[in-house]
């Protein structure tokens, strides 16, 4: 079956008032690794939500440990960079990169990062790790009965109390997130998980397992067998936030709730796109994308 997978670039932000007026932090989205979330793309979007708060946003084409490569950047954001054509790695950064993004963020940057299900996660896991980060890299998922579902509904139990969930008033307070099927994360001691995955959420090692577990339960084998055989215990969080040093850090383990992206399916013209992202709703995704940077330019303590 194929399927497309773009950015919806009809979607517009609708924001009651900017949080800076005229000259805001700037925001550079890494385009120099391979990752299909481009800011006139797939997180087009995101894009479009940080410059109507009035960030200054542009995306970043080159390597890390460049001269001058984060010279002005208030916050970085890496979301599901891709391994490199050298198989001999699996990380899409090398030490000498890894290296000089956590001096920056040591000596005061901010950095976001997000990576997804299978394959993105282990292209991001040796950065995730020189912060304390450990990534599931598979599928993380919640069993229904008979049935399971990667697409994750955090609601208010679920969330920190932290800054980023509260915002700077009641009109900017967190409810309710949802993701569009990611890894789950643990983090560092002093961590704050932002998005708490249940006491019985799963993760499958990849798609084709993942598959497979929907449908096995669907055709009503039992339930703890099959979660046994082929999925392990997630990790305790999709969302994590911390202070590195003098900088602070967001690592999430899913993308798409920063931005808007439509499935079509070329193949089956009579079948009704999907929407992904800011685009849906019964969410606060786009206030929770505002708090997070909000938190990491620091107009949220």
């Amino acid at each position: 079956m194929a399927q497309e997978q773009v950015g919806d670039l009809d979607w517009r932000p609708n924001l009651a008032s900017r949080a800076y007026a005229a000259d805001g932090p700037l925001v550079r989205v890494d385009q120099g690794h391979g990752s299909e979330q481009t800011i006139d793309g797939r997180y087009g979007a995101f894009a479009a939500l940080m410059r109507a708060d009035g960030y200054r946003i542009e995306a970043s084409r080159g390597r890390f440990d460049a001269p001058n490569a984060l010279n002005g950047v208030a916050v970085l954001v890496i979301a599901n960079p891709a391994r490199p054509a050298d198989a001999s790695r699996a990380s899409a950064f090398d030490d000498a990169e890894i290296e000089a993004i956590s001096r920056w963020v040591e000596l005061g940057g901010s950095l976001l990062l997000a990576a997804d299900h299978a394959p993105h996660g282990a292209a991001a896991e040796a950065l995730a790790a020189r912060f304390g980060v450990l990534m599931g890299t598979g599928y993380a998922f919640q069993p229904l009965g008979d049935d399971a579902t990667a697409n994750l509904v955090f609601p208010r139990q679920a969330l920190a109390d932290h800054p980023i969930i509260e915002g700077r008033d009641d009109s900017e307070r967190v409810n309710v997130v949802r993701s569009f099927t990611g890894q789950s994360l643990a983090g560092p001691k002093d961590a704050t998980v932002l998005l708490a995955m249940s006491v019985d959420a799963r993760e499958a090692p990849d798609l084709e397992t993942m598959q497979t577990i929907r449908r096995r339960l669907r055709a009503g084998e039992d339930q703890s067998v099959v979660l046994a055989e082929l999925s392990r215990p997630a990790l305790p969080a999709q969302g994590l936030a911390f202070r590195f040093g003098e900088g602070r850090v967001v690592v999430l383990g899913e993308a798409g709730m920063l931005t808007a992206q439509i499935v079509r399916f070329p193949d089956q013209p009579d079948r009704q796109p999907v929407r992904m992202g800011l685009n849906t709703s019964g969410h606060d995704d786009q206030q929770f994308a505002l708090n997070l940077m909000h938190w990491l330019s620091r107009l949220l303590p």
